[in-house]
């Protein structure tokens, strides 16, 4: 079958891209990014930031991204990059920065809402620690439990997907893995509350991310999904299939066998290419992925899966490339 997911592109990486060493895109306003967008062949959506993307003036960011006519798969909560998280933020020590990062959930739930989106993704990168001896990990995890399961109770219309990362910007991210996330999502045993499955977050957790991708479906928590790649050494936000090859190929075929239709946000960036021609090639690459995974043949992969020889499928698999 023809996967029927949709592809949405996050607003941010249009813009402005910047390491320690160089400025390698330039900073473009809201109107320029969402006109990008619409440059980007196969961009079915976007997904927006906030309150980054939004600015001063929510509203007005609002009008223009209705006025843009893409839909909106997400609103990504940023609880991280603002002084106030600069020792955490669902997990800050402090209880009223934990009430604002719990409040800034909520209005990015009421912004999805208001756009159609339907979902708040966030990933928690500020929660966390970087030595022992260092944050409470007895208090820690409840103080997350806590802050996510008062957001999610504000409205049960909008789902609440949580991105897990090994590290960055802490050495330790509460929220390192598949486990725990799903863990989280069982001991609150909220039914909006599930994982954004980002690939390179996989990798780089030493995760086989076609199986992190099952585990989530089984849980029935798998609310989203962030394609890119890197060589599980760092979160370098790659185009998809460029290293991990192999990674792309059994993704898109497991995402086959569960009939995914829902929302692939791309959190891919390059130095070399503009914003829109890496965003142009990721969602092309995406898609012949799909047809060959389609010439390989979903049923002689299942088949190949019963038998269990690698020698016999990676034959059949590489003859396939050709």
């Amino acid at each position: 079958m023809t996967l029927k997911m949709k592809h949405s592109v996050m607003v941010g990486l249009m813009g402005r891209h910047a390491d320690r060493f160089h400025e390698y895109h330039p900073a473009r306003t809201l109107a320029e990014r969402l006109e990008a967008v619409r440059q980007v062949p196969g961009a079915d959506g976007i997904e927006i930031v906030y309150p980054q993307d939004f600015g001063d003036d929510v509203q007005a960011a609002l009008h223009q991204v209705r006025e843009s006519g893409l839909p909106v798969s997400a609103v990504n909560l940023n609880v991280k990059t603002e002084k106030i998280w600069q020792e955490g933020s669902f997990t800050s020590p402090k209880p009223e920065v934990r009430a604002k990062a719990v409040a800034n959930l909520k209005i990015s739930m009421d912004l999805a809402a208001t756009l159609g989106a339907g979902l708040v993704t966030c990933c928690p990168l500020i929660d966390g620690h970087n030595y022992h001896f260092q944050a409470d990990y007895l208090r820690q995890w409840g103080w997350l439990e806590a802050c996510i399961a008062e957001a999610a109770r504000h409205r049960d219309d909008i789902r609440i997907s949580l991105e897990y990362k090994l590290n960055e910007s802490r050495n330790y991210c509460v929220l390192g893995d598949m486990g725990r996330s799903l863990y989280l999502c069982e001991h609150l045993g909220l039914p909006n509350v599930g994982v954004t499955m980002d690939v390179g977050h996989a990798l780089i957790a030493r995760e086989t991310p076609a199986e992190s991708l099952a585990l989530a479906h089984q849980a029935g928590r798998l609310f989203y999904v962030h394609l890119n790649d890197n060589a599980r050494d760092w979160d370098w936000d790659m185009i998809p299939g460029t290293v991990s090859f192999w990674d792309l190929i059994e993704m898109l075929y497991y995402m086959d066998q569960i009939n995914w239709d829902g929302w692939v946000a791309y959190d891919v960036n390059s130095r070399q290419s503009t914003p829109i021609e890496s965003m142009s090639a990721t969602i092309a690459i995406v898609k012949m992925g799909e047809q060959l995974v389609q010439r390989m043949g979903i049923e002689e992969i299942q088949g190949f899966i019963r038998e269990g020889n690698p020698a016999t499928a990676y034959t059949h698999l590489f003859r396939s490339l050709l």
